[in-house]
């Protein structure tokens, strides 16, 4: 199924019920500091503290009436799993979640906080997807992947979609990358708006940029970043979105991140986490691009542990 902007837009209006049409923050600061006019959209203050709500109320609510007893089931590091036990609390629908034993507490007590079962497993993508086979055998859950589903990509496009209804006049729009569901159905949109629309992806999680480069999808890595909600690979149908629409993958270090991430919240004054700050380290690393140019960041997240940030 070809994912469009069509279906981007079909899932504003499907979810707009369920979740928080997040504001846009603008800083002098940080605009001076990268020669750019930033504006910050802030789905760290989305409900479950995630972008990920958006994909995961769009699957469930896209469900027949006769699935719902079947419950639903995903694998996650933490941001879409709770985000999903919370859109299938709301339908009444039972949720399980596959986690990776080294995920962060915080992010699996969200998960139990709505009401799922959680299911840990291996740290890697294929023991992940091994538990997730193995659970829905045994329970006959309806499977909501975490970025390669056209629901998810429509609903996580919507975040872009708002965006561009609140600062029509970007230029470039700069969002965070692992499996690609949100940079994918973000591209959607700026396609249509004719944005240059850039991924920003770790350097121990790079396979974004490499399959995009090389034109063949990384199907496998072990990822080392402390960007936990970017470790997994392109996911295909993703990939050829991206393909077609994104300008590049941009790729920083988890130094430049965490320096990142401590001007976020010092000097705007909201919690996000690794994962969300890559946006603004990458465009502090990369002037040529963005230099003059009004640019759209998407926070992704704001799900951290307190009691073990990273400075």
């Amino acid at each position: 199924m070809t994912v469009t902007l069509a279906d981007v837009t079909a899932a504003a209006e499907r979810i707009g019920p369920y979740i928080h049409r997040t504001p846009v923050l603008t800083s002098e600061f940080l605009d001076e500091l990268t020669g750019a006019r930033l504006f910050f959209k802030c789905e760290n203050l989305q409900k479950a503290g995630a972008f990920k709500a958006r994909g995961a109320v769009n699957a469930v609510f896209s469900l027949p009436e006769s699935a719902l007893d079947r419950g639903v089931a995903t694998h996650s590091s933490g941001n879409h799993g709770a985000a999903l036990a919370r859109a299938a609390a709301l339908r009444g629908v039972r949720a399980y979640i596959v986690v990776p034993a080294n995920a962060k507490q915080v992010k699996k007590d969200a998960i139990l906080g709505y009401g799922a079962e959680v299911i840990e497993c291996e740290p890697t993508l294929a023991a992940r997807e091994a538990m997730l086979a193995s659970v829905v055998a045994k329970t006959n859950a309806i499977e909501v992947h975490p970025y390669d589903d056209p629901a998810i990509i429509g609903g996580q496009g919507t975040a872009g979609l708002e965006l561009s209804q609140q600062v029509p006049d970007l230029d470039a729009l700069v969002v965070p990358v692992g499996g690609g569901g949100l940079l994918a159905g973000c591209s959607l949109v700026a396609a249509e708006r004719q944005l240059s629309v850039y991924g920003a992806e770790p350097a121990g999680a790079a396979d974004g940029r490499e399959s995009l480069r090389t034109g063949n999808r990384v199907r496998s890595h072990v990822p080392d970043t402390i960007c936990d909600g970017l470790l997994t690979t392109l996911g295909e149908q993703n990939f050829e979105i991206i393909r077609q629409h994104v300008r590049d993958i941009l790729v920083v270090d988890d130094a430049a991140v965490v320096e990142a991430m401590k001007l976020i919240w010092t000097r705007m004054k909201i919690v996000v986490e690794p994962s969300a700050a890559i946006t603004l380290a990458v465009v502090l690393h990369n002037p040529d691009l963005f230099t003059g140019k009004r640019t759209g960041l998407v926070l992704t997240g704001g799900n951290v542990d307190l009691a073990n940030l990273p400075f």
